[in-house]
């Protein structure tokens, strides 16, 4: 099958009755003087493009780069006529804000496109230093910057896929939520989406201080100094490798919260691409006309406990720790009177990082005017819980690769497959009508839909925790941010 888009002809292939087109660059690759610049419009091609193969992952630990075409999205339709104007998702694919990319199994977005009878699009952006860092003579937020161009890509092309351009719902988990939320909040993606899914949002924005701290220790490890022109010439990988080097240095760096946190990037709050923090933006209206699912997963901190690398059970110094620099002074032992050490510990973790940062997005979308519906995953795996990402191999329904072998052995299958298929219900009702099939929040009664075998609708289950931080606002983070 050949599309036509605003740059040439791309063929697709078939997927099991699908029409699947991929590796469609929607930018220049970013080499060169654009190595650290802002996107730019994809470059026209002659002929008829081979759309068989996902373009290479941005540079990233772990992976060799192969080709530099990284700023590329792949279309999943059921049919490419342009009269059926069918509603589009666009996914972006957390990991950080270092890692990951539209090509793991995890992310075939099949099931969603046969069930809801939707377009899904997904996409590459740039990851780590060249995403992210602040750099004397490039912008800030590349990465950022690379999803509204892409989401531009999509609003001037879909309709050729079979895609309503009116109809565009944006969604993401982890650095992928924390990117939708940011979006919201961007003058510059204002009209590219009418909709947003904010799965498990970090609360984790840096200040243009913090952002400059971290971009000049990365730099002198390689002995350069944090700019276009000293860093242009410098490998992909070698920047990679520079952060990583940095990353194992944190706790000896005066970064406040992020010197104890595990990772080094996130969107800056630089006053121009990204004014102010999601919350902020939010509350003052910013996106009152984007319609907004925001939630997160119960257990969410317990998988990065399992990956971590410590020996030995959790005791009271873990909970001191986590207490002096992500419990911002709340009193989580009086709280949560009967929970260990261990639950404690994933409970300080979760609320800082990812429960309380989704539930007030939501809050934060009613006070200002717009509407907002909420969520929480508490279907849980054995030893993990409801954990963060259990929500991938649930909505895009992969159980046997990827992520969800790992997370789904052992589990209720058929409960799985329950959970996941009212997900993918939700999120296609959403993306079709607005309305995922559950009351809009109210800040007086909170309706939240649980996602479980036996879920439904009630009140938000994590009560104790958003007493414990009402009235909290998510700062953007600085050198001297700390519990």
């Amino acid at each position: 099958m050949i599309v036509r888009t605003t740059s040439g002809r791309v063929e697709g292939r078939d997927g099991g009755g699908l029409t699947i087109c991929r590796g469609i660059p929607f930018a220049p690759p970013p080499v060169g003087a654009a190595r650290f610049a802002a996107p730019q419009p994809p470059e026209p091609w002659e002929g008829v493009r081979d759309a068989a193969e996902f373009g290479p992952p941005a540079p990233q630990e772990g992976a060799e780069p192969a080709g530099d075409e990284w700023l590329t999205v792949n279309v999943w339709t059921p049919d490419p006529d342009p009269a059926a104007r069918r509603p589009v998702l666009v996914w972006i694919h957390g990991g950080a804000y270092v890692s990951g990319a539209s090509n793991r199994p995890i992310y075939d977005p099949s099931n969603l496109v046969r069930q809801g009878d939707v377009v899904v699009v997904t996409l590459n952006y740039r990851l780590g230093v060249e995403g992210f860092a602040v750099l004397e003579g490039a912008p800030a937020n590349r990465g950022l910057l690379d999803q509204i161009a892409a989401l531009r890509w999509v609003h001037e092309n879909i309709a050729s896929f079979g895609g309503d351009p009116e109809q565009v719902t944006v969604f993401g988990e982890s650095a992928g939520g924390g990117s939708v939320a940011a979006l919201l909040a961007m003058p510059a993606a204002r009209g590219l989406f009418r909709r947003a899914i904010a799965q498990s949002v970090p609360g984790t924005y840096f200040g243009l201080e913090l952002a400059a701290g971290v971009g000049a220790a990365i730099a002198t490890e390689l002995g350069r100094r944090p700019s276009v022109e000293d860093l242009t010439s410098v490998a992909p990988g070698d920047l990679v490798a520079a952060a990583a080097s940095v990353q194992t240095k944190q706790p000896a760096y005066a970064w406040g919260t992020l010197a104890h946190h595990d990772t080094l990037f996130a969107p800056v709050v630089d006053g121009e691409s990204l004014p102010s923090t999601p919350w902020a933006a939010l509350k003052a209206g910013a996106a009152r006309e984007v319609d907004l699912i925001a939630g997160h997963n119960r257990d969410e901190w317990r998988m990065m406990l399992a990956l971590g690398d410590r020996a030995g059970p959790i005791g009271d110094d873990d909970v001191e720790h986590a207490l002096r620099w992500f419990g911002m002074g709340r009193d989580y032992r009086a709280a949560y009177p009967a929970a260990s050490a261990e639950d404690l510990l994933v409970t300080i973790h979760s609320d800082w990082l990812f429960r309380m940062p989704s539930y007030q997005l939501a809050e934060a979308q009613a006070a200002g005017g717009g509407r907002a519906f909420l969520y929480e995953l508490t279907f849980g795996v054995p030893l993990l819980g409801a954990c963060h990402a259990l929500d991938l191999p649930l909505l895009f329904g992969h159980f046997d690769v990827d992520l969800g072998a790992r997370l789904l052995a052992g589990a209720d299958r058929a409960g799985a497959s329950s959970v996941g298929d009212a997900m993918r219900r939700a999120w296609t009702a959403f993306a079709r009508t607005g309305d995922p099939g559950w009351p809009a929040f109210d800040p007086a009664t909170r309706p939240t839909r649980i996602f479980d075998v036996d879920g439904g609708v009630g009140r938000y289950p994590e009560e104790i925790s958003r007493r414990l931080w009402a009235g909290y606002e998510f700062p953007v983070m600085s050198s001297t941010t700390t519990g």
